[in-house]
């Protein structure tokens, strides 16, 4: 039975949020006796994806304060936000601009477009960097007409992680968690969700995810180093220590996911939950440790697995 098949909603919108936590036992065996790992099943957001959290916050509050009023949103994003902003915008009546890099997957591109989306595209050479700088350009070009809400700079993104992730987490698990393990995107998901865990109780620890190299395959999470830091990105008293992940281990552990547990994931999850065992393998016996999967893997045929080692 699906988890929404007994509410009444009065909009796409309200079935956003209250994901299922789902069990990775073949995660377990790997990481050792005595642990349990828990993964946050976003894919089950009606617009497939984590990102459905944030949109909706960040959609909200602008109408809430009258700065998206009359306007067009427009925005910058790797794909998962903008078909979260797509579907609300479509849902609320609200128009959506999206600029994303040309190399996104097609699948995403296509699914924008069905919501009435109207996307501009920024050089692939450039990633989610040139995306922003595009986005910016164009609302600073013409605030009359365009909402920049900026999902990398905008606290309503952690907002939506704190209200809702971290929350849901503590009423599955309470005092038994004892890490949370996420992927460095917008860092919205491990700000909002480990400053709600962190205020539970400072015990929990809280590990970030990133890429290991600039020149990764990770679409969607960020290698800090080399990328323009988002503003929300303040992990002091937050997040405890971060975790570098490769390509490989990441479309690995996505792939055993599909095969082991039946749970079709794209590759940031692969990479949230390889993170997870490896935190969970560090930890011991008694360490209850959840994760994100932030999307389902059906939007990433494109670049196929066999194409991996030079497509990026």
């Amino acid at each position: 039975m699906s988890l929404h098949s007994n509410r009444r909603v009065l909009s796409v919108v309200d079935l956003i949020g209250n994901t299922p936590l789902i069990r990775l036992r073949s995660v377990e065996k790997r990481a050792g006796d005595g642990v349990e790992i828990w993964a946050k099943c976003e894919f089950e957001n009606p617009g497939g994806s984590v990102k459905d959290r944030a949109a909706r916050q960040i959609i909200l509050d602008g109408l809430a304060d009258g700065r998206l009023r009359g306007k067009t949103l427009i925005d910058s994003t790797s794909g998962n936000t903008g078909v979260a902003y797509s579907m609300i915008g479509a849902a609320l009546g609200i128009p959506v601009t999206l600029v994303m890099p040309a190399n996104v997957s097609v699948a995403r591109k296509n699914i924008t477009q069905a919501y009435g989306t109207e996307l501009v595209f920024s050089s692939e050479m450039e990633g989610s960097d040139g995306a922003i700088v595009l986005a910016r350009e164009m609302a600073d070009a013409e605030p009359e007409k365009y909402f920049y809400p900026n999902q990398y700079a905008n606290p309503a993104n952690p907002k939506a992680h704190y209200l809702g992730t971290g929350a849901e987490i503590l009423r599955s698990l309470g005092d038994r968690l004892t890490h949370f393990v996420a992927g460095i995107g917008t860092t919205g998901t491990i700000m909002g969700t480990g400053r709600r865990l962190k205020e539970h109780s400072r015990a929990i620890q809280v590990v970030a995810v990133e890429p290991d190299d600039s020149f990764h395959g990770l679409e969607g999470l960020k290698h800090l180093a080399s990328s323009l830091v988002p503003p929300i990105w303040q992990p002091d008293g937050i997040v405890d220590r971060r975790l570098a992940m490769s390509t490989d281990q990441a479309w690995d552990a996505a792939d055993r996911l599909c095969q082991e547990e039946g749970v079709f994931v794209g590759h940031s999850a692969g990479a949230n939950v390889a993170g997870a065992c490896e935190v969970a393998r560090q930890a011991g016996k008694g360490s209850v440790v959840v994760t994100v999967l932030p999307d389902r893997g059906d939007r990433y045929f494109a670049p196929m697995k066999w194409e991996k080692q030079y497509v990026w």
